[in-house]
């Protein structure tokens, strides 16, 4: 019998989808964060003539939206009551039901708080008023886990555990008076009830289990620990647990309940700015220290702003070569800084992508100062090789464009406007990859701190509407941006000339590219002139639309590559003195072969 899963509240387990493929040659977008759990729920009766534990969990259901989370929640009846298994399975049915009847804009304490508050009051009632039910009371624990955060709620002897890294963590205290073995609180059993509850940090990979006293106390917390590191399925979880807590002389009824915490939503803002304003800036360190275990090896740059090093992740298998960048204290870009990283923050949790520049958050603990660690790429800038020569040819070029593109469009679909495009934010890479870099400026859904006047921008890569302070930049100015990119890329110079800062230039048409390059093709010129125009209409209507017309262009617009001469098309006296020396070796080996036996 697995008491509690039949009949309890529903869906039990949530249910699951997987996001639209983007049209190719794209990658297929990643499937948005969510919460994601695995549930394993085993209950027994042991010796006992009945079961009077119940335990359920609700981990979602469409139309409800995300802000409910999950709820996991166990109830073990008082023994010898008659009333025991009402009580455990109404508490559970009612938690689960009351916490989702109210808005969680109240917060999981408050929500729960009134929940327990009347499920005690109704259970007291019915065991003073029903004489079958008379004593009726039962344990309660229960588990929330909503955004990132997890919730404990417990009263009596049942138990919650979390499993992580190895370590098994006990996240409850027994309410039970070792003399005798009386509980000192219970649900329904007196008029007010007070409930324990505790809030912490929840991570992927997380394990918790909730546990009737019929496993907790016939198994050691070794045992437990050892059957969780396992890592087999949470079913199987459960059922060991059980069965190993019924091998045991002890006998009581025995539940175990386990959730499997595979992923959690990407934080929001508030998360972001709550880990954000709790890390101070302080004085950036010198090459050789370590810092969190980052040792850093040397110092790239030393501005008035900030400190940015190479280094290695001492703590990583790996040892992987990161950059670190510290901001310096006591200056106006303090606040600027802490903008920065929760944008890279809220970015880097949101849009996976192989041709953008990723933000590695360490894990929670172990940063004891604000910095942005980012992996080191090597390379060189797209800028540095514009300058440094030769010119970029057009099947190079085009691959670049092409990436660069797609980078682009990953961020449109997340709603971001990167506000910045330039090739000195283009990182190209020794393998041949590249990526797009400094999301510090973008613009974000729905999160606006720059006045129309002071929009972030390079002045010659900004789009005439930008420059003349008519919006804050969407996807239009990214093309614009991407497009004097390309431009720059081919010709080594500006389709509108290079833009001072602070100046109101006037546009026109577009310089030709081919006046630079005569070596490119036409199609190409008209494709970039299409992506810099001044009037936003003009432009393409996306990334992936200038994507396409740049390999419609290589299609069929390409220049044809000669084939190759032969040797005898360039040189036949060299062609028949060649063949005449073969023909000559090989009669002399026939001659020579019968004289040598």
């Amino acid at each position: 019998m697995t008491g509690g899963l039949e009949g309890g509240p529903r869906p039990l387990r949530g249910a699951r989808g997987s996001a639209p493929a983007f049209p190719p040659p794209l990658p297929p977008p990643l499937p948005r964060r969510r919460l994601d759990l695995r549930l394993g729920l085993c209950s027994e009766r042991g010796a006992r003539p009945a079961n009077e534990d119940y335990a359920a969990a609700w981990l979602g259901e469409p139309g409800l939206g995300a802000g409910k989370g999950a709820i996991a929640a166990l109830a073990d009846g008082v023994g010898g009551a008659r009333g025991g298994r009402v009580a455990a399975e109404t508490a559970v049915r009612g938690l689960i039901d009351g916490m989702l009847g109210q808005s969680e804009a109240r917060g999981v304490r408050r929500t729960a708080g009134r929940a327990i508050e009347a499920l005690n009051g109704w259970l007291h009632a019915q065991g003073r008023a029903d004489a079958a039910l008379a004593g009726m009371g039962c344990t309660l624990t229960a588990l929330v886990l909503r955004g990132r955060r997890m919730h404990v709620l417990h009263l009596g002897d049942s138990r919650a555990y979390r499993f992580r890294d190895g370590q098994l963590t006990r996240l409850t205290t027994d309410h039970l008076q070792r003399a005798g073995n009386v509980l000192t609180r219970a649900l329904g059993t007196e008029e007010s009830v007070r409930v324990d509850h505790a809030e912490a940090e929840a991570r992927p990979h997380d394990r918790y289990l909730l546990c009737s006293d019929g496993v907790h106390g016939a198994l050691p917390e070794a045992a437990i620990a050892a059957e969780l590191g396992r890592r087999a399925a949470p079913e199987e979880t459960a059922r060991r647990l059980v069965a190993a807590a019924l091998a045991t002389p002890l006998g009581d009824n025995a539940t175990a309940l386990l959730l499997d915490l595979l992923d959690l939503p990407a934080p929001d803002r508030a998360d972001l700015e709550a880990a954000i304003d709790a890390r101070p800036i302080l004085p950036p360190p010198k090459p050789g220290a370590v810092v969190d275990g980052y040792a850093l090896e040397a110092m790239l740059a030393d501005s008035r702003y900030s400190r940015v090093f190479r280094g290695r992740d001492g703590l990583a298998p790996d040892g992987r070569a990161v950059v670190l960048k510290f901001p310096k204290p006591g200056t106006a870009a303090e606040a600027s800084f802490r903008q920065a990283y929760l944008r890279e923050g809220w970015i880097a949790a949101r849009v996976r992508s192989p041709f953008l520049g990723e933000v590695l958050e360490p894990p929670p603990g172990r940063a004891t100062c604000l910095y942005a660690v980012m992996p080191f790429y090597g390379g060189e800038t797209l800028e540095r090789r514009i300058l440094r020569g030769p010119p970029i040819g057009l099947e190079q070029g085009i691959g670049i464009a092409a990436t660069l593109c797609k980078a682009v469009a990953a961020l449109h679909r997340a709603g971001v406007v990167h506000r910045d495009i330039k090739p000195d934010n283009v990182l190209l890479q020794p393998d041949g990859g590249l990526r797009l870099i400094d999301l510090g400026v973008a613009r974000l859904p729905q999160m606006e701190e720059f006045a129309p006047a002071d929009i972030p921008g390079t002045p010659s890569f900004m789009a005439p509407e930008l420059l003349a302070g008519e919006g804050p930049g969407d996807e239009r100015s990214d093309l614009y941006a991407l497009g004097v990119t390309l431009w720059r890329l081919f010709a080594g110079a500006y389709p509108h000339g290079e833009v001072e800062p602070f100046s109101r230039p006037r546009f026109g048409a577009p310089a030709s590219l081919l006046g630079r390059r005569p070596d490119l093709p036409a199609w190409l010129d008209q494709v970039l002139a299409r992506a810099v125009a001044v009037a936003p209409e003009e432009r393409f209507g996306d990334a992936v639309e200038l994507l396409f017309a740049l390999e419609r262009g290589m299609a069929g617009g390409a220049p044809v590559r000669p084939r190759p001469r032969s040797l005898h098309d360039r040189d036949p006296l060299l062609f028949w003195r060649v063949v005449s020396a073969i023909l000559a070796a090989l009669l002399l080996l026939c001659w020579a072969g019968p004289h040598l036996r």
